[in-house]
């Protein structure tokens, strides 16, 4: 297996924060790294001890959940809490930050955003991060990088074919399960 990017090693961290996400409409999770080790991550969910969304429902005024508290505020937090300093620091995020996520990361000290996923990218976000000088990158998931089956999955694919070869499978069929795999596993 090919070793992976520090962004790709990063954002599979941020995904795997979001699957604790307690948030019905969008998981998301955040990472914060300093000199490539992780000081903190967050996902989006409620406060400690809380109601959570997938137990009650969410609480929705003005068209957002009011219950949650988004992963880039959990990880931020997480880090005042236990005294780790942020400033000139980066944070990973499965999805673009919401307004007020940005202004926190700017005003924490964050240098560098990394995102996987536009999600209603506020233009006045976007002019902030400009104008504090916060370095943006898009960088998209990879999840096949770190797909610890996949070469099972190649294996299983290849003698699948080679059966349904034998039992006579158009050859137009057989194409076409190649062209899907092969997007699937790259």
């Amino acid at each position: 297996m090919e070793r992976i990017s520090w962004d790709q090693f990063f954002m599979a961290q941020s995904h795997l924060l979001a699957l604790r996400s307690t948030c019905t409409r969008l998981s998301v999770g955040a990472t914060i790294v300093r000199d490539n080790r992780i000081v903190a991550g967050g996902y989006n969910g409620s406060i400690s001890g809380g109601d959570h969304c997938i137990d009650k429902g969410c609480y929705v005024v003005d068209g957002h959940c009011v219950r949650t508290i988004h992963a880039e505020m959990n990880a931020l937090l997480q880090c005042a809490k236990y005294g780790a300093p942020v400033a000139g620091a980066e944070i990973y995020v499965t999805h673009f930050p919401c307004l007020q996520c940005t202004k926190a990361i700017i005003q924490a000290g964050i240098s560098k955003l990394v995102y996987a996923e536009d999600y209603k990218n506020n233009e006045y976000a976007q002019q902030l991060l400009q104008q504090a000088g916060v370095r943006v990158l898009k960088v998209p998931f990879e999840e096949r990088e770190v797909d610890f089956l996949s070469q099972e999955k190649i294996g299983l694919y290849e003698e699948l074919l080679g059966r349904l070869k034998e039992a006579g499978a158009p050859e137009e069929e057989l194409e076409a399960y190649g062209r899907k795999v092969k997007e699937l596993f790259g």
